[in-house]
């Protein structure tokens, strides 16, 4: 069975509401990006990241491929293609009791596809500051 926190995060992704997004978040939730190498901390900057890579990634090939739970944690498993670059990832999502994430770590692969989504999500992210 689907946990809530997840279930959540599923309509996130159908509707990319960043109301639905910043409820799921704890204030303090932390963010790890698998092309930033030090953790961002804070519901603000974890939002500019999720709605970032929400932005890039999820196009009409998006789909997530497989699904592991634990009472407080999931990992989803993603998958893509963005300008002919498959792209493989999961995403490791922890939550508080509430049930609101308070952690969540992206991991993607191949190297090629890390290096594509670099420069789009710098892209992304100078756009949404200006």
């Amino acid at each position: 069975m689907t946990p809530a926190p997840i279930k959540q995060w599923h309509a996130y992704m159908d509707t990319l509401d960043a109301a639905t997004l910043k409820d799921l978040l704890t204030e303090d939730v932390v963010f790890e990006s698998p092309v930033v190498h030090t953790p961002q901390a804070g519901r603000s900057i974890t939002m500019k990241y999720l709605l970032g890579a929400a932005a890039v990634l999820n196009n009409d090939s998006f789909h997530y491929e497989n699904e592991w739970y634990s009472d407080t944690g999931a990992v989803l498993e993603f998958v893509t293609v963005i300008d002919g670059i498959k792209v493989n990832g999961v995403d490791i999502i922890h939550w508080n009791d509430a049930g609101k994430i308070d952690h969540f770590k992206v991991m993607v692969r191949p190297l090629k596809a890390i290096n594509m989504l670099h420069g789009k999500m710098g892209e992304m992210l100078q756009s949404m500051a200006g």
